[in-house]
């Protein structure tokens, strides 16, 4: 057993090792010092390159090049991960990436469930996701849930996106991304703070569980510690149940699916999803009086959640209201003055959205401050648009929120 910091030099000095497109090199010889022709010094990656370089774990290549948009390996970055991270690893007489990956294995970095421990797999470009899953690993978070990775690696500050909002899970890794990473890893792992892209966690949240509410508007979804221990939930945003996404009437002839509740900050221009409730310019608010003036573009200071999705069939149109794609309620951002509310049209609760007609647009509006929590918990509620005992409704969210009654 020895740790692979110690091997680096040896190794590079005596064979200039090349695994794959890589090649390893000591961390002080020249190329640790001097500019790759392909990397100028304003590149995204540049310091993390240099770093890199001079602690060992990758070099660049023997024209002078790095190549940051080259692909790596699952192989290729494990091997790096392992190295970086000084893991201990055991000499073997098989594949070249044998004792990094029995190294990762052994600290939790790959599990077999990941993919086949198989050169075919090894071989394979690493995706973004998969470079997710080890990073996060690598920093000591766990799930059982396969879309959570990257919501863990870009919460931690690990991974950010290709674009305002863009997490690309599928997209291939570079060499430029990946030393990026693992430099993140090891200053995390240092106890570090790093700065996190709140557009790539938003993504990664509706990637994971099909709504980004607990990234955008944390202050507004809050619950007790008592709440979390009843529910068995280690975080809030656990309590969002994503199983009751989809909701079935009660005679099967009707079925509605949210595929994602969207939280938009209406303060900030570069939100990604503003797109969907544009144009603003006729967009309204609705506070159940004839006053047709309300306008969003109106309340800066304020959140909407943007119901999508839709009818998945209706086999009863009779009974279930065909012109509603998808019949939604929430619950527990009272309004502290009604008065002001219905008669002089003050955003100080929910409401719904519209631009032609009432209740076209499938959202609410609700502001950042002002409203109260009485009696009910915070929640989020998908109902069949039929009355009577045909009614029903499914409740994918419900916090108790500051209650002051619990």
């Amino acid at each position: 057993m020895k740790k692979q910091s110690n091997k680096i030099a040896g190794i590079a000095l005596a064979a200039a090792l090349v695994l794959g497109t890589m090649s390893i090199t000591a961390p002080n010889v020249q190329a640790a010092t001097s500019q790759f022709s392909d990397v100028e010094s304003n590149h995204w990656g540049a310091s993390a390159i240099t770093n890199g370089v001079s602690k060992g774990y990758v070099d660049g290549y023997t024209n002078g090049t790095f190549k940051p948009d080259a692909s790596v390996t699952r192989a290729e970055f494990v091997k790096m991960v392992v190295s970086a991270m000084e893991l201990e690893t055991v000499p073997s007489s098989g594949k070249w990436y044998t004792e990094y990956v029995e190294a990762a294995s052994q600290a939790g970095l790959y599990a077999s469930a990941d993919f086949n421990n198989s050169e075919a797999a090894w071989t394979k470009v690493m995706t973004r996701d998969e470079m997710a899953r080890v990073a996060a690993r690598a920093i000591g978070e766990t799930s059982k849930e396969e879309d959570k990775w990257m919501y863990l690696a870009t919460k931690a500050g690990l991974i950010k996106g290709v674009g305002i909002g863009q997490i690309a899970p599928k997209g291939l890794t570079t060499r430029a991304q990946a030393i990026v990473v693992i430099e993140r890893i090891l200053s995390k792992n240092t106890g570090a703070s790093l700065e996190v892209d709140k557009y790539a966690v938003g993504s990664a949240e509706i990637a994971w569980h099909g709504t980004n509410i607990f990234t955008v508007m944390p202050e507004m979804w809050v619950t007790t510690e008592k709440d979390l221990r009843q529910a068995r939930k280690n975080s809030v945003e656990e309590m969002w149940n994503e199983e009751r996404m989809t909701i079935t009437s009660k005679d099967g002839l009707y079925q509605a699916r949210l595929d994602a509740l969207i939280a938009i900050d209406l303060a900030d221009p570069n939100d990604p999803n503003l797109g969907l409730i544009k144009p603003m310019n006729t967009l309204k608010w609705f506070n159940n009086t004839t006053n047709k003036n309300l306008m969003v573009k109106d309340q800066k200071n304020s959140y909407v959640l943007y119901f999508k999705g839709g009818t998945v069939f209706n086999k009863d149109t009779k009974r279930y209201n065909p012109n509603t794609t998808i019949q939604f309620r929430v619950d527990g951002f009272g309004s502290p003055d009604r008065d002001a509310f219905f008669d002089k049209g003050v955003l100080n609760g929910t409401a719904s959205l519209y631009r032609s007609s009432y209740f076209d647009v499938p959202g609410v509006i609700i502001p950042k401050t002002g409203t109260i929590q009485n009696y009910s918990n915070l929640e989020i509620r998908l109902q069949t648009p039929a009355g009577g005992w045909w009614f029903s409704q499914i409740v994918p969210l419900s916090l108790r929120g500051n209650r002051d009654d619990v």
